[in-house]
């Protein structure tokens, strides 16, 4: 493969030119390692090109670590019938590596700058995380990474890093008790909604998020779908959200564990899931307050049940477990398009949560509810994500997050006097009852139902009896 691709961005080093060899070296540790990662999305295809969008030393082997390295890449994957995919990589380079890192490797460099050197996840390594935080506290640039800190925040010494375990679509470190570190492995241009709504969520004095303290960013960096020749998406010549250093909250459990319990003892969360209801309601609140609300006319909304309606026509047809329900599930949509058609049809939109799960919600030793992971359903484009939509998407969201909940563990009707009072415990805050608006409602759950349906066949065959169970309740109900 020619280096020729790198003239889309320039590489930026520590005192040493990276360009002449480095994607030809990592060209096939690339190809066997990155399919394995969870964080990968063209899993099932076949590679065709790398190309790099930047290369930045951070640490460069034979300096401040000794023989240890650190190279921050940001790197675009062609792949057959999807648009460029730009990853972030973090790589440690070291000449022997540890035997607690083997399992993190991508394999030895051949030729280019590390030549004999091995390359891993530098994440798992807390020195090379440890430095990493270290760079964070310095706001600043190297190159065309851009770290910017809150002007409150404070870097404790000793914070010891660890990577998290929990499963998600990016990486997490955590430092010590005092902080944790997500760094986005899909990177699209623009700011990530987990950056901007958290910023908007702790400049409003919002109790319910965990605050940023400090983050980083490309600058002035093409990436992905944005440099094709088609023209550039949205977001582009915006910087490109790359990692976000928040509060860490320890001594919390994540709403689907305690849910998960509750099922299993047949016990009562009513009191846990109204009071998660009104935390939904306040960080809804506060984002209206500190960030634009608008209103979607008659078109728009008819557009938006037209989305709907394509999503499941798609569904459908991937997924044939779905069909017996398409034609009674087109209904609810259909009634979301008549509802724009209507004099009433003006629907309230804002800055929302866009993929709330009770697995994105915090219990604290106090009781109190916090809110986290505002990116959105990581599988949209992020100026998907980014636009404002109805706060029932958010309700709707938790409304299934329930019903997984008591499907998962084989007891149903745990389900509804839960959802229940996750509304009463919104609409005491919010003024106004989710269930007031069925259509509303009807067609998000629908929307989000069909979503994990097509999801669970690609990734858990095994869970989508659960989403199926909720498509049928749907294909009968009313609203």
């Amino acid at each position: 493969m020619s280096d020729s691709s790198w003239t889309r961005a320039p590489a930026v080093a520590a005192g040493r030119d990276l360009v002449p060899g480095l994607l030809r070296s990592l060209d096939p540790l690339l190809r066997g390692w990155l399919p394995r990662q969870r964080w990968f999305a063209g899993k099932g295809l076949p590679i065709g090109r790398f190309s790099l969008a930047a290369a930045t030393e951070l640490v460069p082997p034979g300096g401040a670590l000794g023989p240890l390295g650190l190279l921050h890449v940001l790197v675009d994957v062609e792949q057959p019938g999807r648009a460029p995919d730009c990853y972030q990589l973090l790589l440690g380079a070291h000449p022997l590596l540890p035997s607690a890192l083997v399992r993190t490797a991508l394999g030895p460099a051949v030729g280019g700058p590390y030549d004999g050197l091995t390359l891993y996840d530098a994440p798992h390594d807390p020195r090379l995380a440890a430095a990493l935080l270290e760079r964070l506290r310095l706001p600043g640039r190297t190159g065309p990474l851009r770290f910017s800190t809150e002007p409150n925040a404070q870097f404790p010494p000793g914070l010891t890093p660890r990577v998290s375990t929990a499963e998600q679509s990016n990486t997490s470190v955590v430092y010590g008790d005092t902080y944790i570190l997500k760094l986005f492995r899909r990177v699209s241009p623009g700011a990530n909604p987990d950056l901007e709504l958290s910023r908007a969520l702790a400049r409003a004095g919002s109790r319910r998020v965990a605050e940023p303290a400090a983050w980083f960013e490309a600058v002035d960096v093409v990436c992905g779908a944005a440099g094709q020749e088609d023209g550039p998406a949205e977001g582009a010549g915006e910087p490109t959200t790359l990692g976000v250093l928040q509060r860490f909250l320890p001594g919390s459990t994540d709403g689907w564990a305690l849910a998960l319990a509750s099922v299993a003892e047949d016990g009562d969360f009513r009191a846990e899931a109204a009071a998660l209801g009104a935390a939904t309601a306040e960080v809804h609140q506060a984002l209206a307050e500190a960030l634009p609300v608008a209103s979607l006319d008659g078109a728009a909304v008819q557009r938006m049940a037209a989305a709907m309606t394509r999503r499941l026509e798609d569904t459908a047809a991937e997924v044939p477990a779905v069909r017996p329900y398409a034609s009674a599930l087109r209904s609810a949509f259909d009634d979301l398009a008549e509802l724009g058609a209507g004099r009433a049809g003006r629907v309230t939109v804002q800055r929302v949560h866009g993929d709330l799960h009770l697995g994105q919600t915090l219990r604290g030793p106090d009781g109190e509810w916090v809110l986290i992971d505002f990116e959105g359903e990581p599988a949209r484009p992020l100026a998907e994500r980014r636009r404002p939509a109805p706060p029932v998407q958010d309700v709707a969201g938790m409304l299934r997050s329930f019903d997984y909940a008591a499907h998962h563990s084989g007891n149903g009707p745990w389900a509804a006097p839960h959802r229940d009072a996750f509304c009463t415990g919104y609409a005491a805050v919010a003024g106004t009852d989710p269930r007031e608006h069925p259509v509303l409602i009807r067609a998000f759950e629908t929307d989000k139902a069909v979503y994990e349906a097509r999801y669970e066949a690609r990734h858990r065959p095994a869970w989508l009896p659960i989403p199926l169970s909720a498509l049928a309740r749907l294909a009968t109900s009313a609203g």
